[in-house]
């Protein structure tokens, strides 16, 4: 490549002057017409090169921004006497640098990224453009949208926000981040084109994630590891999309390509910088998973399994064995789309529901008035520093799907907590010792009552599976 572009260059270099030459052995005002129009010819060159795509990438380039984090994660020993000794364990914490794209979404540095690029960092450094580092500050995460907010103190250039509800399948779109940004020596943002390849695209979720993708757009813009949390734009140079991550079976960009919607990542981010979390509205209502998505076809809709006793579907007139057609004017053609309405709820929302009594009912409607989730409008009963439990109802049964009807959910618990009593967020504690636990605050007086040095056994269920771990307090 270089050696080609070498020879082109000579060539261009040996027509110039041979028309130097030339021009020479001209009359002078022949000279003087060639210059000229040497202005000319190089706006008419430099207008023909201005594509959308090139004022797309301009507009949106300022408001990107560069992002690197360091968080503690926990890796196999390296020393092959770990193993050996009694004192080491056989993993131990090291530091690891992980590297994103965010860009800003207001003035005063609000910068939005996802979720997964700043998961468990224990610092935070935005680059801009122009070579500063700034450190930033975790305003609020959510999981399930995949979405973070953070802050640097830096009034920065905001993106402009355009809609991805009116795209266009074909239309052009370019994606802007900083793929393998630790092999380059500047944080100038990668800029990739593209096409929507698609709209609505609801991504079926497997164990290894934790964010649910919902009426995603899909392009074929290259997008690769760095790239997640970067703005995708239409050719107007308006964010239209979060670019989030990429199908591939060799790690690399195979342009099948995912971003969230604009729309859903903004209301996510503004209930973050309101109050640092989201709430998610309840419905009350449990339909047929994965396992049951090959049936909606011969049911007609999506079949509900289960409903809350006293929860918004049952209040209602919801009732099990009921087949969900529509919803909020969407059809519903398995859990997924049932899983989509949900997510872009607010408190407080109506959901329009129409459904039918079984597969060959008629077409009924009703309207839903959504909850707060039981377990966060429960009472939070504080243990010990760093851990909270609720009281298993009903209402957080169904929520959370629990197998068990009492005991006490560990709702909250920090880290160090976690290492320490193997005890994770979403555990039920059962029984300790030959006690039964029935609600958070006997699970409070039960460890009250435990002696200095004395050994007992927590049993718990985690993820519909029974298990114990043995604990002491010293």
């Amino acid at each position: 490549m270089v050696r080609a572009s070498s020879r082109i260059l000579i060539a261009t270099l040996g027509l110039a002057g041979l028309s130097v030459a030339c021009s020479s052995q001209s009359e002078g005002p022949l000279v003087d017409q060639a210059s000229a129009q040497r202005p000319a010819q190089t706006q008419a060159i430099s207008n023909s090169r201005r594509t959308a795509i090139v004022d797309a990438a301009a507009r949106a380039s300022g408001s990107v921004v560069s992002i690197s984090v360091l968080s503690r994660r926990r890796v196999p020993a390296s020393d092959p006497f770990d193993f050996f000794s009694f004192f080491v364990p056989q993993t131990t914490e090291r530091l690891v640098q992980g590297y994103g794209t965010g860009f800003v979404i207001r003035s005063g540095g609000i910068i939005i990224t996802n979720q997964h690029v700043v998961d468990g960092a224990d610092s935070i450094t935005v680059s801009l453009g122009d070579g500063a580092d700034l450190p930033a500050r975790l305003l609020g995460a959510d999981p399930t949208t995949d979405i973070a907010v953070l802050k640097v103190d830096r009034d920065l250039p905001a993106a402009a926000i355009g809609k991805s509800a009116d795209l266009m399948i074909g239309e052009w779109v370019v994606a802007l981040g900083n793929p393998y940004t630790y092999l380059l020596g500047d944080a100038q943002p990668t800029v990739t084109a593209g096409v929507v390849s698609a709209t609505g695209r609801n991504v079926v979720p497997n164990a290894n994630q934790s964010g649910i993708y919902l009426d995603m757009i899909q392009t074929d813009a290259s997008i690769n590891p760095g790239n997640s949390g970067g703005p995708l734009t239409n050719s107007s140079g308006e964010v239209i999309g979060v670019n989030s991550f990429i199908f591939t079976s060799t790690g690399g960009s195979v342009g099948i390509g995912f971003a969230i919607p604009i729309e859903r990542a903004l209301r996510v981010a503004d209930e973050i910088v309101k109050s640092g979390n989201v709430r998610r509205a309840w419905t009350g209502l449990t339909v047929g998973d994965a396992n049951t998505m090959r049936d909606w076809k011969r049911a007609g809709g999506v079949q509900v399994v289960d409903v809350a006793e006293g929860g918004p579907a049952a209040r209602a007139g919801i009732e099990p064995g009921a087949v969900l057609v529509e919803a909020n004017g969407r059809r519903l053609r398995n859990y997924l789309d049932w899983e989509a309405v949900k997510l872009d709820l607010h408190v407080g929302d109506a959901v329009s529901l129409k459904f039918k009594r079984g597969p060959t009912g008629s077409t009924e409607s009703r309207r839903i008035v959504t909850d707060d989730l039981p377990s966060v409008a429960a009472a939070k009963v504080s243990v010990i520093k760093g851990l909270e439990l609720i009281t298993v109802t009903a209402g957080v049964q169904a929520e959370r799907g629990l197998r068990t009807d009492r005991g006490a959910l560990v709702f909250r618990i920090t880290d160090e907590v976690s290492r320490a009593t193997g005890l994770r967020a979403g555990d039920v504690i059962l029984q300790v010792n030959q006690t039964p636990v029935r609600t958070a605050s006997q699970m409070a007086s039960l460890l009250e009552s435990m002696g200095s040095n004395r050994l007992f056994r927590i049993f718990f269920e985690r993820a519909g599976s029974p298990s114990y771990v043995d604990l002491s307090f010293r």
